[in-house]
């Protein structure tokens, strides 16, 4: 019987370069995700991406073993994507506009499997959630996405917010009902819940 690998977390603790090779292969995908819907531009979340794996593999270094293996890895990452993407806005806000903030374009990626017809379809609802997101104020947005895109726990988003789990809960809460009556989701509404599914359609959808 083939050998089950080593937790990422043994391989941090025991190999950081191999160990942190790993941990990049499996949450990349999951930090982009978060970072895209927190920015709606692409390429802002690949550079912030970045940015997160540098700070990772920095702080990292000067963990010990021990800490290493106590970490939860997604939830780890994602505070710190967290913490990147609000230093960018805060930056960013200091800063002459210089542009309208959402990418919209550059949210749909290439090559998907589904005819062009229903690329149009999805890539519009995709759109229209991307830019519903980015009219939810930080503290609606950052719970919504990292709840249900980044799938975290409500404790462990609470532990990243620095805020009671009521208090997240009322947030994520608030922020899907903003997103249910924004304008650009307006035709696809189609009267869901506040909860359960509805709530699993529009993770799914931007997500997707």
């Amino acid at each position: 019987m083939d050998e089950m690998p080593p937790p990422i977390t043994e391989l941090l603790a025991t190999d950081l370069d191999d160990g942190f090779t790993e941990l990049v292969r499996t949450q990349a995908g999951a930090v982009r995700a978060v970072l895209l819907r927190l920015s709606g531009s692409a390429r802002e979340a690949d550079d912030l991406g970045q940015d997160t794996f540098l700070r990772a593999y920095s702080a990292l270094r000067d963990y010990s073993p021990q800490r290493r293996r106590e970490l939860q890895p997604r939830a780890w990452l994602l505070t710190i994507a967290a913490n990147v993407w609000r230093n960018h806005v805060r930056t960013a806000a200091r800063r002459p506009a210089t542009a309208d903030g959402v990418q919209v374009s550059d949210v749909e990626p290439a090559d998907r499997a589904p005819g062009p017809e229903q690329r149009a379809l999805d890539g519009t609802r995709r759109d229209r959630l991307v830019l519903a997101l980015a009219d939810l104020p930080e503290h609606h947005r950052l719970p919504v996405v990292l709840r249900h895109i980044g799938e975290l726990s409500y404790q462990e988003v609470a532990q990243i917010l620095d805020s009671p789990v009521g208090t997240v809960k009322a947030q994520v809460s608030r922020g899907l009902a903003a997103l249910r009556a924004a304008p650009q989701l307006a035709a696809d509404a189609g009267g869901s819940g506040t909860s359960g599914r509805g709530e699993g359609r529009y993770s799914e959808e931007v997500t997707g």
